[in-house]
Parts: structure tokens; sequence; C-alpha cells
């Protein structure tokens, strides 16, 4: 009887222990496997700080080829088309005065070299590369970005009259030139706005550019006289 309940309980000892050791095994594998996730995890964001460090250095880099090419590359000879000879060449005036017949890339539509369009010109072929865009006056050209807000003519009390005159001389040959043709009545090219300070002149400029989403130039009259 002795023997049979010290064999039991050496059974049961036997399972503790074997649990015993599973759970260590258990806690000692969850264990790793947090501490490899966790290494896992820094790994994963060290690797994104570098993919996005190689991102920004790519950028660079790329800025830094650019900037060599600009340097090293040849520069152009600015010219204006005179007129087309042939299908293939034209008559092209170079900014330093000489006048020469030239062809051009094939890539370049041919029907927008017309008269009066500037062009650059290869520094040893004299082949026209590229259009350009006509030659703006730097001062004016910034000018002409100034927004003229949303300015309406009801907002401008007390110059009903002055609207209606600057509408019959500013809007209307704009909007309805036909008008002008029908009669035979050149149109005016612009007006004068005269009167002390404060008294609606510069808003009703804003209200005319806002109402034709024309660009609003804000210039000293000394400036256009120099001009």
């Amino acid at each position: 009887m002795d023997s049979t309940v010290s064999k039991a309980e050496s059974n049961v000892d036997v399972k503790i222990l074997k649990m015993a050791t599973e759970d260590a095994a258990r806690e000692k594998a969850l264990h790793d496997y947090r501490k490899k996730l966790l290494e896992h995890k820094e790994v994963e964001s060290r690797l994104k700080e570098m993919r996005e460090q190689l991102k920004e250095l790519t950028k660079q880099y790329d800025k830094s080829e650019n900037d060599l090419k600009a340097l090293q590359s040849v520069g152009q000879i600015v010219g204006e088309v005179l007129k087309q000879l042939t299908e293939e060449k034209f008559i092209v005036k170079a900014t330093n005065g000489p006048r020469y017949v030239v062809g051009c890339r094939r890539q370049l539509d041919k029907a927008k070299l017309k008269s009066g369009t500037r062009v650059a010109l290869d520094m040893t072929t004299l082949t026209i590369m590229r259009y350009l865009p006509r030659e703006v006056d730097p001062l004016v050209y910034n000018m002409s970005h100034e927004d003229p807000g949303d300015v309406t003519y009801s907002a401008i009390g007390g110059l009903s009259e002055q609207i209606r005159e600057l509408r019959e001389v500013i809007e209307l040959p704009l909007l309805n030139p036909e008008l002008f043709q029908r009669v035979g009545i050149t149109p005016p090219k612009g007006c004068l706005l005269y009167g002390p300070p404060g008294t609606g002149k510069t808003l009703l400029a804003r209200a005319v550019a806002s109402q034709l989403d024309a660009n609003f130039l804000k210039v000293v009259s000394s400036a256009i006289v120099d001009k």
C-alpha cells in the first residue's frame, strides 16, 4: 500500500516537474519572441530613417548633377526669326546684329517659327534649338502679378457717374468691340483719373481690373514717362 502511494506521489512529482520545465521553456520562448520583436521594430525604424536619408541624398545628388551640367554646358545665342525661306531654312537675326540662314531641330514645330519669334541658337551650328518667350520688361512683368482683389462697383459709393463713364470707355471696347466697328468710331485707348488723394481713383481701377479679370499694374506716373 505504501509503495503504491509513494509511486503515485513520484508520478505526480514528475508531472509537476515536467509542467514546470515546459512553463519555463514557454516563458523563455515568449521572452525571446518579445526581444526579437523589439529588435525587428528598431531595425525597421532605422531602415525607414536610412531610406529617408537616401531619398534626401538622391535629391541633393540630382541637383548637383544638374548644376554641374549647367556649368559645363555651352551657352546659346538669342535671336529673332525674320523670315522662313524654305520648309527647313529660316532667316534669323542675332542679338549682336548679324543675320544668318539657319535650320532648326526636327522636334520643333516649324509652324510656330513665325516672324518675330524669339529663339535660342546653337553656338556652333546656329541651329534653332528652342523657342523663347517674348521679351518683357522685368518691372512690368512683376507688377502684372499684383492681385486687384475682388472689388465690385457696388462696393464703391458716391461715384455712380464716374463708374458709368469708366465702363463706357474701358469695358465697352473690350467686351463689345463690334459696337464701335458698326458705328465707325475708334475706341479710346485709355482714360485719365485725376483728383485729390482718397477720392477713389485706385479703387475704381481695381474694380475695372477685377470685373474684366485683367492684370492690375500699380506704378508711379513718373515711371511710365521714363518708359
